[in-house]
């Protein structure tokens, strides 16, 4: 096919819906699926029932039938309500798709009368299926895992299959230089400490993100009298990083320095992380001494603490 002529916005020009549709093609960067982490989730009906509903929101739906379709965009407004079959004596799996049959690449219907994008329930997939049936315009809401003899549809059976087409990322450098006169934490106690105290930040969670990625590094911290041994974490709004990493040190008595880096993936998605999006959080380090430790870990002029943090757009 040779090049169109007639680009977008000329002035007299007649312009196709192909053109429109490729346009969003480059607009969604040729990705495809929901706007946001809230759009067209499923969930159950209100009184469970034979069916689920759809929450309000758009999406961007790819052409699967041509490498020249482009692609489409839909909204809905408010719930919207599809119907579920029964199972007889045999569990099955149904997936719930927004689907687009646009009669110039396939179909019959007639914009004129019918609808272009549906909601389409495709029965009997896979227990493990994630993705629309080859050759279907279409992006994956959900899938339904019914049990055999079942008509009432729970959230406990539905599997959430959105994906966010372009998801928004937010990422900022935090940083804190200690100062003179040093500080310190000695001893053998396990417990943690909200050490140094000043090593804290107030973090800004965007209402949309789904997960938070937290990198924090502590260059220079400074070791001495004898043998050190500890560990450094993070806290992030009340939680507490999955890793802690090691002050492992047998370099004797003299004064040294040690560099360590701690990083995290938290979830935003499950109850606690639900409370802290849209809010200001307290990202703190937590340092402590181990039951071996001999020597003293200095926090002095020196040394330096930066927290690298990126929020990602997911399914809400």
């Amino acid at each position: 096919m040779a090049l169109n002529p007639t680009p977008i916005a000329t002035t007299g020009a007649t312009h196709t819906a192909q053109q429109f549709r490729m346009m969003l093609r480059d607009l969604a960067r040729d990705n495809e699926g929901v706007t946001t982490g809230l759009d067209l989730k499923v969930t159950a009906l209100g009184t469970p029932g034979a069916g689920v509903q759809i929450s309000d929101g758009s999406a961007v739906i790819a052409g699967k039938v041509s490498s020249v379709q482009g692609s489409y965009t839909a909204y809905n407004i408010g719930s919207d309500t599809v119907s579920v079959s029964a199972t007889g004596g045999s569990p099955r799996s149904d997936m719930l798709v927004l689907r687009v049959e646009d009669p110039d690449y396939e179909g019959t219907r007639d914009p004129a009368s019918d609808p272009i994008v549906f909601w389409e329930v495709v029965p009997n997939v896979s227990s493990s299926a994630t993705t629309v049936p080859a050759g279907y315009s279409a992006i994956p809401l959900a899938r339904i895992d019914i049990p055999a003899s079942t008509a009432t549809i729970t959230n406990a059976m539905i599997v959430d299959l959105r994906k966010v087409a372009n998801p928004r990322r937010d990422r900022t450098l935090w940083t804190y230089f200690a100062a003179n006169p040093a500080v310190y934490i000695s001893g053998t106690s396990e417990t943690w400490q909200n050490f140094p105290t000043g090593a804290h930040w107030t973090i800004p969670v965007p209402a949309w993100a789904a997960s938070v990625k937290v990198v924090l590094h502590a260059a220079c911290i400074g070791l001495d009298t004898g043998y050190a041994f500890g560990g450094l974490t993070f806290n992030f709004g009340g939680k507490e990083a999955a890793q802690w990493v090691s002050i492992d040190d047998n370099q004797g008595t003299g004064f040294r320095r040690n560099t360590l880096l701690v990083a995290d993936t938290l979830s935003l998605t499950d109850t606690a992380g639900a409370a802290l999006r849209g809010t200001n959080v307290t990202l703190q380090v937590r340092m402590r001494t181990r039951s071996s430790n001999a020597g003293h870990i200095i926090v002095d002029g020196a040394t330096t603490f930066v927290a690298d943090i990126e929020f990602t757009e997911g399914r809400l």
